[in-house]
């Protein structure tokens, strides 16, 4: 069996190839991939080479963990059924091509554990659910959003990419009415029950809890001077260069700095029951969409066009 995939051979080379797949065992499921995104954070990181190293990391490899498609086939085991909708968080079935994180291809095998069924209308939109549990993970720990005190809910967000977005919607489902720093005035747009400021316009230096995914390493001393004492400066960016901060500031507010990293099925879970429930919306976050074979100016987009939110690739011919 075989898929199409993006290959990245090497830092900002990528070929569209075919490779062969693992043989899918009985806990396995082929899933026939219909859409998949792009990471402006992971996916940038391989693309430039300053992806620092981690175990499985290396080149050539399949990126891409952010999936949607249908189940082709399913082992007796897999826990899924054929048919159904689904969305694939990765895979690693391509033999000596390593699967980092493996989704950008026309078919995958994958253990049918692994997948997570989603409503059929959701479509392309099931892209965004990595991200989405990425922001829900960030804020809550997978815990339920019922019952949580509104007081320590995000009050500033710094970014206002996809998931600066997610992570306010997600705020504001909660009850919350976040602020939002974006430099960009095109990409300050698009606020959806909570404001977007440019920095130098926000004049507050007592928010209880920050979150940055700007993934911009010599932040953390500027974020620190807007904290509450005891205030806590959430960390949901990538960052590929050391962080460090002055200690005088922080020891002052007595400043909490907390690492969120990737998301939990507990999360996954939670973020599909805002979404069912109508609280959390993924409407107009995905601005571009490019056929699987223009891979090559859809990465090169994603990656250099501010005005490009979410990139998303249509596999669906290739099938």
């Amino acid at each position: 069996m075989k898929a199409t995939a993006v290959v990245i051979e090497k830092p900002e080379h990528l070929v569209i190839s075919e490779l062969d797949l693992s043989a899918p065992g009985d806990a396995d499921v082929v899933v026939d991939i219909a859409f998949s995104g792009i990471s402006t954070g992971t996916e940038r990181l391989l693309w430039t080479g300053r992806m620092p190293s981690f175990p499985g990391m290396g080149y050539p490899l399949v990126p891409g963990y952010e999936s949607v498609g249908r189940v082709a086939a399913a082992g007796p085991d897999s826990g899924r059924r054929v048919g159904e909708q689904v969305f694939v968080p990765g895979a690693a079935c391509y033999g000596e091509v390593r699967g980092l994180f493996g989704g950008a291809a026309s078919r995958v095998v994958v253990p049918g554990a692994k997948v997570v069924p989603v409503p059929d209308d959701l479509g392309e939109e099931g892209v965004l659910l990595a991200l989405a549990a990425t922001a829900y993970h960030a804020i809550f720990q997978g815990k339920p959003v019922e019952g949580l005190d509104k007081a320590a809910l995000p009050g500033l967000i710094i970014g206002h990419g996809v998931l600066g977005r997610l992570l306010a919607r997600i705020v504001v489902a909660a009850g919350g009415q976040p602020m939002v720093w974006e430099l960009d005035a095109q990409r300050a747009e698009g606020a959806e029950g909570y404001t977007v400021v440019h920095p130098d316009k926000d004049e507050r230096r007592d928010y209880p809890c920050i979150v940055d995914v700007s993934g911009d390493s010599k932040i953390l001393d500027t974020l620190i001077t807007r904290l509450a004492r005891g205030g806590e400066v959430i960390l949901a960016g990538f960052y590929s260069q050391p962080l460090s901060f002055e200690f005088p500031p922080a020891f002052m507010r007595e400043a909490k700095i907390r690492c969120a990293a990737e998301w939990h099925a507990a999360d996954l879970i939670e973020v599909k029951k805002l979404i069912e429930s109508g609280g959390l919306s993924l409407k107009g976050l995905i601005t571009h969409r490019y056929q699987a074979v223009q891979a090559n100016e859809a990465y090169r987009i994603a990656f250099g066009d501010p005005q490009c939110l979410k990139m998303i690739l249509d596999w669906r011919d290739g099938q």
